[in-house]
């Protein structure tokens, strides 16, 4: 799912002109889909890994609350933990992609400023 990020620099290479190609490619067209790619892209992403936050979330509660009912269920007990972990993974991917974002703005933002001005949203 990342892969737009992955590749972003190599996109920017391949299709922005450098200037003795300028006349050749519509450079603000290309960095305004680049744009939406990548706003779409991070937006899904976020969707997506918040989903499965909210989804984790729920069944820690529901784990906690059975474990409280029976707490010398051993299996219950590792699966609770088991979740939590996932839980945290998820939590920590959140941090991550803010990472990635960031850099593919950055990336996005030095070669696309002369050429496209994204909404004042982003």
């Amino acid at each position: 799912m990342r892969t737009i990020d992955d590749r972003i620099v190599h996109e920017l290479n391949t299709t922005i002109p450098t200037a003795s190609f300028v006349g050749k490619i519509d450079a603000s067209q290309t960095c305004k889909e680049l744009y939406q790619s990548l706003m779409d892209a991070h937006t899904s992403r976020e969707r997506i890994i918040k989903n499965c936050i909210a989804q984790t979330s729920s069944v820690v509660k529901t784990l906690r609350e059975e474990r409280e009912k029976a707490q010398d269920d051993v299996a219950l007990l590792k699966q609770l933990r088991k979740e939590q972990t996932k839980l945290k993974l998820m939590q920590s991917e959140l941090n991550v992609e803010e990472v990635v974002n960031d850099r593919s703005w950055k990336v996005f933002n030095e070669r696309c400023r002369i050429h496209y001005k994204p909404p004042k949203s982003q």
